[in-house]
Parts: C-alpha cells; structure tokens; sequence
C-alpha cells in the first residue's frame, strides 16, 4: 500500500473544530457479542419480542456470572433504542457491506487481553454465541482490545449509549478520520468519553473499528445529529472521502 492512499484527505473547512482530546489507551481485554432479534424500523425498539425479552434475561445471567470472575472487570448488556442519522453514503454505494443493525450487545472488559482471548475459547462462551445465533437473524462474537480512548465509558448509570460499527477500506485511515472528526463530538455534544474497539480477528469481522461512548440523554445527541449543520460537511463528508462508513446505534442499558 502506497504512502498516498494512507493520508487522510480533508474536505470542508480544515480544523474547524479543536482536536480531540485523547488519553492513554487502556490496557485490557474486551469480549463482545451483539445480535439482530428483532428487526424493527429506526425508531421501533421498544416493541420486544418475547424471544428477545428471553434471551436478555440469559445475556444478563451471564453478565453477571461475569462480574463475579475477579479477571473480569465490568460486563454489561444493552438494548436498541434508537438508530440516529450518520450512516455514511459509502454504504449506498457499496450494496455488497452489510449495515449494523443489532439490538442487543453485551460488552465485557477483562483485566487483559490474554485474559478475554482466553474465556471466548470456554465452552461456556461458544454455547451463549451458539444460544444467540439460533435465535438472532445476525450475531458477532469478537474479542477485541482499546486502540483509541477519551475517557473511560460509565455503565454505572442509565444513559445514551452509542456503539459505532465502522467499515473502513482501511483502518489506519480509519483511524484518521475518527481522530479527526472525534472533536466534533466534544465541541459539538459534549462527549468526554470515548472507548475504541479494535477487533482482534479482522479476517472475519466485517468491521475495522467500533466506538463506544455514552451520553446522559437523547437531548445531548441526537439534536445535533439532526440539526447541526456542521456534521454532514466536518464528519459525514469526510467519512465518505476517505472510504470509511459508520453504522452508529443508540442503546440504553438492559
């Protein structure tokens, strides 16, 4: 790959925004599962099936059964609650990639990598992915590591939680125009949160990244996805030039 197609290209007005603020990346281990049960349209997640009711209840005994493993450090299960504008166009262009659409996630952080890689090799874990793809039209299992952070992401509280499934031509680029267009976020929204899920096994999951954050309600993001001028030019045109399309959805804790 050339020097060339790996510089990110900037369209728009440049810098507009202050920097991202980063901290250190933060050193453990992540195990995530997330499934398709109900297809529902952007805005209808809160009708559940009663499959789906069931097999939260079974993510939320394993979560738990998680947090009791001292290698363990937090593990939490989510629900869809909303799918906001920012899907990038590349995804109109490219029919061939697949959009997110999972409503329910459960994310475990463990002490270390080694230690994460580990429990998705137990019988326990391959039987719950199994449990889920028998009743999920879609689900993925990856473990994965933190390759970017703004701050570490607060489960303690209810919220408005955002993971971002990000397919990219390249993840160095990738990378770029995330830092480049995280700013937008802090100066725009208010984030000073941000954890960057680098998938382990990128051969087989079809996303580069996945960001994940949280605000406190729908009123800090979503006006700004709708009605901020700004987002399209600074973030949206600038995922669409460098190849890279996001799949942002809102989840609230299960």
């Amino acid at each position: 790959m050339t020097e060339q197609t790996r510089t990110l290209r900037v369209v728009g007005p440049r810098d507009r925004f202050p920097k991202v603020s980063l901290m250190e990346p933060s050193r453990s281990g992540y195990l995530m599962i997330a499934a398709e049960i109900d297809r529902r349209p952007p805005v209808g997640f809160f009708i559940e099936s009663r499959r789906k009711k069931r097999l939260l209840k079974t993510l939320k005994a394993q979560a738990q059964a998680l947090r009791d493993n001292d290698e363990v450090l937090d593990a939490t299960v989510f629900k869809a609650l909303i799918i906001p504008p920012g899907r990038g166009a590349l995804l109109k262009k490219r029919p061939e990639i697949e959009a997110a659409r999972f409503d329910v996630v459960m994310l475990a952080e463990f002490q270390t990598s080694e230690a994460a890689k580990n429990h998705r090799d137990l019988p326990e874990w391959a039987a719950l992915v199994s449990v889920l793809e028998e009743s999920s039209y879609k689900t993925i299992s990856i473990a994965a590591s933190n390759t970017r952070r703004i701050g570490p992401v607060n489960h303690a509280d209810d919220g408005v939680f955002l993971f971002n499934y990000f397919y990219a031509d390249d993840l160095d680029i990738n990378l770029q125009v995330w830092n480049y267009t995280a700013g937008w976020f802090q100066d725009q929204t208010g984030l000073d949160n941000s954890t960057v899920l680098l998938p382990q096994d990128s051969a087989t999951v079809p996303y580069t990244i996945i960001n994940h954050c949280r605000w406190d309600s729908l009123s800090d993001i979503l006006p700004a996805l709708l009605f901020n001028r700004s987002f399209k030019p600074f973030v949206l045109d600038n995922f669409e030039q460098n190849s890279t399309a996001a799949g942002p959805i809102l989840y609230r804790l299960a």
